[in-house]
């Protein structure tokens, strides 16, 4: 396949929607984002997971093949970014004691490493590690190889999601006929193109606000060092709405140009109202009790795992924002009033530099952080040459071989004809009867006699 058409393919499984992205990363670091296409996916995913295959799949087609029309290519593979509400992380620790101090090697490490693999979580896989520090003696290090020791102890983060929500992506794909290069934990993702080195190694928190899951993601020292999924985003606050007696669609446009999620003293005193639809309205501060009431509940929730964390009062950074739900007015006042961190930035886009070939079409999209985060991680081609266009050149090759060989047996057969007709010519003459075959001096006594005759009648 021509190299324009050689591509790298990322699709991101959101309870708002399916996202294929389509690109290729250019010599000098940067990403050309070729084709985005999007399909709802409320009706087969809830906070993160698929719970229905066969809606899943039949997005996932259309995406693909919404893809190969415009690009103009055959796609039989994808990175796939991983989330969910499940998704969370575990501490372990793996310690061993050795017979005699010895110069801690990678195998040993690489061992002990494998052993933590091996933890058994009910119903749960291990998606990922992220190894802390390791202990020797009564020191502590991130990197252990070199250092005379007979014991050593590994702490990991495991982190862990129901085994189901592994196993339906797997299953959509494969029935889908698209190969999973690699599974991308999707937060992680955000994290590396959303985050700077500064930030990772002060210690900040990464909170993503989504459709129906809100990732809290802990970083120190330049680590994960916590991860959890709320199951609350921003359809809570447009499914409240719609308790209002307002259709879905109508309830998102409100919350996105009415809500908010924090009000001044002076904004409750407004009188102001809001319309619901043609016929009806509602007092602005009715309104907004309600939206404020349900992002209230999401920052405490968020609050709350960053306690737990441990790492609340390590986050110098402080608190990073994404996600779609966090283009709600106000949002920021009303973290920092909850939680008291007031070092909070709200980050729309990636530190990557992304070139959009067709912006008119990209602008539609938005939030496209993660997709593109997991686009960037990809490195294989995702494209390959179409079995059906393959089989087309196969038949006509072997039409044009057939007829060149036909071609080739034609010219052969009339050179073998002219060589026999010849043949049987000189066998012919080579047959005629002695009695009709005169010497040379019968033939000079013929002539003479002729000439002798002519002269008499004469």
């Amino acid at each position: 396949m021509a190299a324009e058409k050689d591509l790298i393919v990322a699709i991101e499984l959101g309870s708002f929607s399916i996202r294929g992205i389509a690109g290729r990363k250019n010599f000098d670091g940067s990403i050309q984002i070729l084709d985005i296409v999007e399909r709802p996916s409320m009706n087969c995913i809830r906070k993160g997971i698929i719970y229905n295959i066969d809606k899943t799949i039949k997005n996932i087609n259309s995406i693909i093949s919404q893809l190969n029309q415009d690009l103009d290519v055959y796609i039989n593979k994808a990175y796939v970014g991983i989330g969910g509400q499940s998704l969370r992380t575990i501490r372990n620790s793996v310690s061993r004691q050795l017979d005699t101090n010895v110069v801690i090697s990678n195998e040993i490490v690489e061992n002990l490493l494998n052993t933590n693999l091996s933890a058994n979580y009910a119903d749960c896989d291990i998606l990922g590690v992220i190894p802390q520090e390791y202990r020797i003696g009564t020191q502590y290090t991130t990197d252990p190889i070199g250092i005379l020791s007979n014991h050593i102890e590994g702490k990991y983060l495991n982190i862990v999601a129901k085994s189901i929500l592994k196993e339906n992506v797997q299953k959509c794909f494969q029935t889908a006929g698209i190969e999973i290069v690699d599974m991308f934990i999707s937060p992680l993702a955000l994290a590396d193109n959303l985050l700077t080195d500064t930030e990772k190694r002060s210690g900040c928190a990464l909170v993503d606000f989504g459709a129906d899951t809100t990732t809290v993601a802990i970083f120190k020292n330049n680590l994960l060092r916590y991860l959890a999924v709320i199951p609350l985003g921003g359809n809570n606050i447009t499914q409240d709405i719609c308790s209002l007696q307002v259709e879905e669609s109508d309830a998102e446009s409100l919350k996105i140009k009415y809500g908010s999620a924090y009000t001044d003293s002076d904004v409750a005193e407004l009188t102001r109202v809001v319309p619901l639809d043609s016929d009806r309205t509602i007092d602005e501060r009715t309104f907004l009790e309600i939206t404020e009431a349900r992002m209230e509940e999401i920052i405490a929730n968020v609050w709350d795992q960053i306690c737990r964390s441990g790492f609340k009062d390590k986050l110098i950074a402080g608190i990073i924002v994404s996600g779609g739900a966090a283009n709600i007015k106000n949002l920021d006042k009303a973290i920092i009033a909850r939680t008291g961190i007031e070092k909070l930035k709200i980050a729309k886009n990636t530190h990557l530099s992304a070139h959009f070939e067709h912006a008119d079409q990209i602008s539609k999209s938005s939030n496209l952080s993660t997709l593109i985060s997991l686009l960037n991680k990809g490195e294989l081609i995702c494209t390959a040459i179409d079995p059906q266009v393959a089989k087309r050149e196969e038949e006509e090759r072997l039409a044009r071989e057939q007829a060149e060989r036909e071609e080739a047996q034609r010219r052969h057969a009339e050179e073998q004809a002219a060589i026999n007709n010849k043949v049987k010519e000189e066998e012919e003459e080579e047959k005629v009867p002695a009695k009709k075959k005169k010497s040379f001096m019968e033939r000079i006594k013929e002539t003479l006699s002729s000439w002798s005759n002519t002269l008499s009648e004469e």
